[in-house]
C-alpha cells in the first residue's frame, strides 16, 4: 500500500512540475524575441544613398563639367580656396586670370575681400574673350563701367544651388540678376551657364560661369 501511494505521489509531482517547465521554457523563448527586436529597433539605420541627408550632402560640394580642372591639392584647390577671401581665392585659379585683372583695375579686391557672406557669379578667361577685344580693352579701361559690370556679378548674400532655381536677386551694382535650372545645371542672366558651381571660399559662394553678365541699365 505504501508502494502505490509513493507511485501515486510521484506522479502527481511530474504532473505539477511538467506545466512549469513548459511555462519556463516559452518565456525564456519571448524574453530572447523581445531583446532580439529591441537590438534591431536599437541598432542605426544603414546610411541609404537615396536618403535625403546624402543627397543633401551631395549638393554642398561643387558640381560642373569645369571643375575637373581645378587643383585637387594647394591654394587653387577647393580646399585651398575655402581658406581665403574671394578675391584673394580666384587669383590662385588660372581660369579666372582676366577676371582678377580686371577686379584689380577696378580696385574691388578689398571691397570683395572685406564683404561678409556674398555670392559671386565668376566669368571665366573664355567668357572673355567671347568679347571683341576692342570692346573688352574699352571696358577695362573705363573704371566706372568696369566697376558698373563686376558688382553686377556680385550678390549680397550667399546662395545655394537650390536658391538659383528659380531667383530673382539684388546685385552690388544695384539691378537685378535672374537665375533658373535644376540639379546641376544653371542659367545665369539670359545665357550664362554655370560650369562649376557651389565652390566656397572664406566668405563667398562662387559660381564659375562661361558668359559675362552685362546690367540692363
Amino acid at each position: 500500500m505504501n508502494t502505490r501511494l509513493r507511485r501515486t505521489a510521484v506522479a502527481l509531482a511530474a504532473a505539477a512540475v511538467l506545466p512549469l517547465a513548459l511555462s519556463a521554457c516559452s518565456d525564456n523563448g519571448s524574453d530572447s524575441n523581445e531583446s532580439d527586436s529591441a537590438q534591431e529597433a536599437s541598432a542605426p539605420a544603414a546610411d541609404d544613398p537615396g536618403t535625403g541627408s546624402e543627397s543633401t550632402a551631395s549638393m554642398d560640394k561643387p558640381f560642373g563639367p569645369a571643375c575637373s580642372t581645378v587643383p585637387t591639392t594647394g591654394s587653387g584647390s577647393f580646399d585651398g580656396m575655402a581658406k581665403d577671401p574671394v578675391a584673394t581665392a580666384a587669383s590662385n585659379n588660372p581660369a579666372l586670370s582676366t577676371l582678377v585683372a580686371a577686379v584689380q583695375k577696378a580696385g574691388l579686391v578689398d571691397t570683395l575681400n572685406n564683404a561678409q557672406n556674398i555670392t559671386v557669379f565668376a566669368p571665366t578667361n573664355d567668357a572673355f574673350a567671347k568679347i571683341p577685344k576692342a570692346t573688352l580693352d574699352k571696358v577695362l579701361n573705363d573704371k566706372a563701367q568696369l566697376t558698373k559690370i563686376l558688382t553686377y556679378h556680385v550678390v549680397g548674400k550667399k546662395l545655394a544651388p537650390t536658391d538659383l532655381a528659380k531667383g530673382s536677386f539684388d546685385t552690388l551694382e544695384t539691378t537685378k540678376v535672374t537665375t533658373s535650372g535644376s540639379g546641376e545645371s544653371y542659367t545665369v542672366g539670359d545665357s550664362a551657364k554655370v560650369v562649376c558651381g557651389n565652390v566656397k571660399t572664406a566668405n563667398a559662394n562662387v559660381y564659375i560661369i562661361d558668359t559675362v553678365l552685362m546690367p540692363t541699365s
